[in-house]
């Protein structure tokens, strides 16, 4: 048994002793307004009850995280050097191309984070998605770790315990210059770009990794994956600067829909004249269809009996949802058993569990995606049960409210962890929570800190 529930309560009986601390709620909340907390313009939700984990917890997801991204490498390595391993996925021949394009370097993913539901009982986990090309969340984190700064409730709580937060950006940002320095046409003073479609893109973040890299001394900016410019020898900005290192930031789905005006971008990669940090083969990683690999035979073949028994007891069931490969008659029957998912989408878009939906509601969705009804293939998962924990229901405008006016209600909630990994280096988590079968930003479920507690790294 984790010590987590009991910090949770400690901390809630602490809230509690100060009638609520609406004080310091309406501080937090106040701090990440005016924080870089921002996804597509709308500043997150947030919480007043951080999760706290112990050091079990840590070494347990350290041990997952890092256990996983070497199987993920294992993958990525045969997908590379074997053409028959290949043809278990199934990708769009362009994306194919670039996947197996050379990156110049050994290292495989520079950045991920793996999402997934973790029992704090039992500290057994299981995954939901693998997060590469995109990896966000690291300023959400960042900003709801430091808006308890005036907090009552948190300064009685440090008090009692060693409370820490993790490092994700110096950290990160020495990860990507090391990986750069062994990239085999590496310049002195190079300058970096972090190259997205601007209207997909997390800028408040951006910014903080490119002041980060400065203080490293590393010149970094921001670019468009449209507007950069490609004579066939050097890649440039849309302000003329030249780039020599490109943070891949585009999704592969993104890119697909701005394909052709995106090939000055891609013509230098596939040219070698300018440094990929984050090549195509990630996509092997972000693609859900990663999830069916892991449990195909090809795949066994080239892990140890730990690695097989690891994905078995992690990965859920996934296949595509066609007649081909699954019993439709048994997902329309026991629809609380049933995720449905798109193989290449981000944040939860076009995800329906089961148990959100009445039969008929279920039934008209099975029929709406399966066999690639909507134009594109999707995929059927074994649902997962989040660990759910007890929250302060968040209040987004508790600014709004006198101390005796706000609204103080306690309700279990839901458990996402996103386990980050900087090359491979477990370097803290992301937690997300909410009361329903699916915890998405898209419903605007409200983002945690994570606070380690009593813990030695």
């Amino acid at each position: 048994m984790t010590k987590n529930s009991e910090y949770t309560q400690e901390y809630l009986d602490i809230v509690r002793s100060l009638d609520g601390d609406a004080p310091g709620r309406r501080a937090a909340r106040a701090f990440v307004e005016a924080s870089n907390a921002v996804l597509f313009d709308k500043v997150v939700t947030s919480t007043y009850v951080p999760r706290f984990y112990d050091q079990d917890t840590y070494n347990a997801f350290k041990y997952t995280a890092e256990t996983t991204h070497g199987i993920l490498c294992k993958v990525i390595q045969h997908y590379l050097d074997d053409p028959e391993y290949r043809k278990i996925f199934d990708y769009d021949e362009r994306i194919a191309e670039l996947v197996l394009l050379d990156r110049g370097y050994p290292d495989y993913i520079p950045i991920m984070r793996m999402d997934v539901f973790t029992n704090e009982d039992t500290l057994e986990c299981g995954f939901i998605e693998f997060n590469s090309d995109g990896t966000s969340g690291m300023t959400e984190t960042r900003a709801m770790g430091k808006s308890f700064t005036g907090s009552r409730a948190m300064a009685e709580f440090k008090s009692r315990h060693h409370v820490q937060e993790s490092d994700l950006f110096d950290a990160l940002v020495e990860e990507l210059i090391g990986i750069y320095s062994r990239y085999e046409k590496a310049v002195e003073h190079p300058h970096w770009a972090m190259v997205d479609y601007f209207e997909r893109a997390t800028m408040g973040e951006f910014r903080e990794y490119c002041r980060c890299f400065a203080e490293h001394g590393v010149e970094c900016s921001i670019q468009d994956a449209r507007e950069l410019q490609y004579d066939g020898k050097v890649l440039r900005g849309a302000d003329g600067r030249r780039i020599d290192v490109i943070w891949r930031r585009t999704v592969t789905n993104d890119l697909m829909e701005h394909w052709d005006e995106s090939q000055a971008y891609l013509d230098a990669v596939r040219d070698g004249n300018v440094a990929l940090i984050g090549s195509f083969a990630g996509h092997i990683v972000h693609d859900k269809q990663i999830f069916e690999a892991l449990h195909h035979p090809l795949t066994h073949e080239f892990l140890t009996e730990e690695e097989i028994e690891f994905v078995k007891a992690r990965v859920p069931k996934t296949c595509f949802l066609d007649d081909k490969y699954a019993d439709l008659t048994d997902v329309r029957t026991n629809k609380d058993k049933w995720i449905i998912k798109p193989t290449d989408h981000y944040g939860s878009s076009d995800v329906f569990a089961g148990l959100m939906y009445d039969q008929a509601e279920w039934e008209e969705i099975v029929d709406r995606y399966a066999n690639s009804a909507a134009g594109e293939p999707f995929l059927l998962q074994t649902y997962l049960y989040p660990h759910r924990t007890q929250q302060l229901v968040p209040v987004r405008d508790i600014c709004a409210y006198e101390d005796d006016e706000a609204p103080f209600e306690i309700a279990p909630y839901g458990n996402l962890n996103g386990l980050y990994l900087f090359n491979g280096k477990f370097a803290g988590v992301f937690s997300r929570m909410g009361p329903n079968a699916v915890i998405s930003e898209l419903r605007g479920d409200p983002v945690a800190a994570t606070l380690w507690v009593d813990v030695e790294f």
